[in-house]
């Protein structure tokens, strides 16, 4: 499905309001200051592939703000990667500024304040998703918002080629493989996100850094074991479960966590690509080592924001609910 906003056809004096509206329902709420007396027109072009937006948006100088204010009012919280294709953008979130030129891009953070300008007339490109698509720590996404990505190279790279390569076909998709696309895209951004957290921490020993790895590796292998344990963990490791715990401190997480998000994950991806006609949500949640369906609903609902059954049905239609000004409305974890 695809969604052309455009203040082409209004007078100067109705675009400033119109492409407000436009900007916020598009993406999150946002306060947008238009810095030309008599506004240029405007675009924004939306695809929807699965759980990522794709916008391509064309305007003139002006500066985007989210505050404490916006958040405050609630909703699901977003990320949003933005590729700059001509113009420039300075954006500032975390204590952090960071200088686009075209072919860079910078990851925002809805749950936390930001600031974005466009001194000149612009355009991007920008990937819009909810932050739980990502399985990434918030610790990992604080570290890594308005940082410039050069798109030369590594993951960053591969990340910049294929968004490149979605943006421009994202016309012709067809819905149901547009959906696994987005979801790949979202894979490939939760790597680049740890590729740079693990580049950038501080280094723990070797020795518990080697440990961690031995051990995640582990839960990953036996994530479909319903016996899974800390204290099952610790005596394949030879250590005790209280130094188990303790090499997950390190994480901003604990053992418990880390395992259920990672069976979550699994499930959200395993249910997303099977129809209401493939595997039931029970024998999804067993395949990944829940034992209580009634739990594991719960845990999924408050993980990300809908029952399993539900996700499984907007999935299995190939399309996630999107925002349009016509809307009217604004968008405002342990083991088993």
């Amino acid at each position: 499905m695809s969604i052309n906003l455009s203040t082409s056809s209004l007078s100067p004096s109705d675009r400033a309001e119109f492409w407000r509206q436009a900007v916020s329902h598009t993406f999150i709420p946002l306060d947008v200051e238009l810095y030309e007396a008599r506004p240029s027109a405007a675009t924004i072009t939306s695809h929807q592939l699965g759980p990522l937006q794709v916008s391509a948006v064309s305007a003139g100088p002006q500066k985007v703000v989210r505050d404490r204010r916006m958040i405050a009012r609630g909703g699901e919280s977003h990320l949003t990667l933005t590729i700059q294709h001509h113009g420039t953008a300075r954006l500032e979130q975390d204590r952090r500024e960071a200088f686009l030129e075209p072919g860079q891009f910078a990851l925002s953070d809805s749950a936390r304040p930001f600031l974005k300008e466009l001194p000149a007339k612009f355009g991007f490109t920008a990937f819009h998703l909810p932050r739980t698509a990502l399985n990434v720590t918030d610790g990992d996404l604080r570290a890594l918002t308005a940082t410039v990505f050069f798109p030369t190279g590594g993951c960053a790279g591969v990340v910049a080629a294929y968004l490149g390569a979605l943006a421009r076909d994202a016309t012709g998709i067809p819905s149901e493989s547009g959906h696994q696309l987005g979801l790949t895209a979202c894979d490939l951004l939760a790597t680049l996100v740890r590729e740079r957290r693990d580049r950038h921490a501080p280094q723990a020993p070797e020795a518990t850094r080697a440990m961690l790895v031995r051990v995640k590796d582990h839960v990953l292998r036996h994530l479909t074991d319903p016996e899974l344990s800390p204290q099952s963990i610790a005596d394949a490791h030879h250590v005790s479960v209280r130094y188990l715990h303790k090499l997950f401190e390190s994480e901003d997480t604990t053992l418990a966590k880390w395992i259920q998000t990672r069976r979550l994950a699994m499930c959200r991806r395993d249910l997303a690509r099977h129809s209401l006609r493939g595997p039931g949500v029970a024998s999804v949640a067993r395949r990944w080592g829940f034992v209580s369906p009634a739990h594991f609903s719960r845990v999924f609902r408050a993980a990300y924001g809908m029952s399993p059954r539900d996700w499984q049905a907007t999935t299995s239609r190939g399309s996630e609910p999107t925002r349009t000004p016509a809307d009217g409305a604004a968008s405002g974890t342990g083991g088993r």
